[in-house]
Formats: structure tokens, sequence, C-alpha cells
């Protein structure tokens, strides 16, 4: 049986187009929203993120067919309220870096679909091979280009230079690299197998998650107006869980 899975894994994949084009809005996904933790909270970056099962329900009833219940839509008004709270876009240090988490939210939301419409017999397996290849090609172009800069446009997040890394930084990477990687098949494995609103709704523990890292290592504290719009946008993503 073992041999056989094995076999089965390794199969050429039939929807190989639509696994790169996942595979490439994955890719996208990561770098907005890394792109945008350098200039924000880590509890805002993450709740504006998971605007995600919202984005979901919408592109379900679009690209799926799904039908949204009057608790649909209300999920989608509180969520995206939520995120107005959060991004204050009429105060004056309005940051447009935080609009980067909802591109990476639009962008997760549609790869989901794709796996639930385009790649549902695909292996989980091949969709994170397929996805971490990914990642190995585009780090490599992205290198080879960031070396052929002047040395004065090697800065930020995405051109700055290589560092040395140590003994602890190469088990971080690998510990993260994991991590990735379990993350990546239990999505597959969930968005194959379930309605992809219901599933997108989980994802929520990440906020929580984001809340209390950001506390514990960061000492970021979110204030009462940001702490309000990530209530209503979790509110939004359990309403969304019940239509």
């Amino acid at each position: 049986m073992g041999v056989a899975l094995s076999l089965g894994c390794l199969r050429v994949p039939q929807a190989g187009i639509w696994i790169a084009v996942r595979s490439l809005m994955l890719i996208a996904m990561w770098i907005c929203y890394y792109l945008a933790l350098p200039n924000l909270s880590l509890s805002a970056a993450a709740a504006a993120y998971y605007t995600l099962p919202i984005f979901i329900t919408l592109f379900s009833a679009v690209f799926v067919g799904d039908s949204i219940t009057a608790k649909g839509w209300a999920a989608v008004v509180l969520g995206f309220v939520g995120v107005l709270f959060i991004l204050r876009p009429s105060a004056g240090d309005f940051n447009l870096y935080a609009l980067l988490p909802l591109l990476a939210a639009m962008l997760y939301a549609g790869a989901m679909i794709l796996t639930r419409t385009r790649c549902q017999s695909e292996h989980p397996v091949i969709l994170s091979l397929a996805l971490n290849l990914g990642f190995i090609i585009a780090g490599g172009i992205a290198a080879c280009l960031i070396w052929q800069l002047p040395a004065d446009m090697r800065q930020g997040f995405l051109l700055s230079e290589w560092t040395a890394m140590g003994w602890s930084e190469w088990v971080s990477m690998g510990l993260l690299a994991a991590s990735i990687l379990i993350g990546s098949i239990g999505a597959a494995i969930a968005y194959q197998n379930g309605p992809p609103a219901m599933i997108g709704a989980f994802d929520f523990a990440y906020v929580g998650f984001a809340v209390l890292w950001g506390i514990v290592f960061f000492n970021e504290t979110p204030d009462l107006i940001a702490s309000i719009g990530m209530i209503m946008i979790v509110g939004g993503g359990i309403l969304s869980l019940r239509q």
C-alpha cells in the first residue's frame, strides 16, 4: 500500500497549468504579506490578511456558484467594516502598506478556490511540491536579479543583500521550511475536501496567535479601535462559517 501511495504521488499531474497558476498566486501572496510586515504591527497585518474567508465567500459565489445567504452578506459587511477600523484610511498616518495584506488575502482566496475547482483530483503532496519548487525558482531568479543591481539599490525587504548565516539561522530556516511544508499540505487537503467558506473560517486562529506573539515578541499592543476591528473581522468569519 505504501508503494502504491508513493507511485500515486509521483504520477504526472493532469492539471499542470492550474497547479502552476496556483503556486504563482501563493508565491505572490507571501511576498505581499511579508512586504507589509516591516511597516505594520503583526496583529494589524494578520487581521487585514484574515479577511480571506470574506473573499473566499465572495469568490465561491462568483466562480463556484455557491449561494450567499443573509448571514453571508452580513459577514462580508462586518469584515470590511472591521478592516476600515484597523486601516483607518482617513487618518493622517494611513500606511499604504496596509493594503498589501488585503491583496494577499485575495490571492490566497483565489488560490484556494482554484484548489477546489481545478486541482481537486491532484495529490496534496504534488500541490505542496509544486509550491515549494516555485519558491526555489522564484528565489533563485530574484537572487540573480538582485545580484546585478548597484550596491546602493540593494536595500529593503525585497532587494537587500545576502547576509551571513550561523547555525541558529539555519535551524530557524529548517523549522520554518518544515512548518510551511506541513501547512501547505494540510491546506491543500482541507480545501480539496471541504467547502471553501467553512475551511477558511477556521484559519482565524491565526489572528489570535498573531496578537499574542506580537505582544510577547515585539511588545505590540493593538489600540481599542484596532481591537474592535479585529473582533469584527473574526465575527465576520464566524458568520461565514454559519451561513
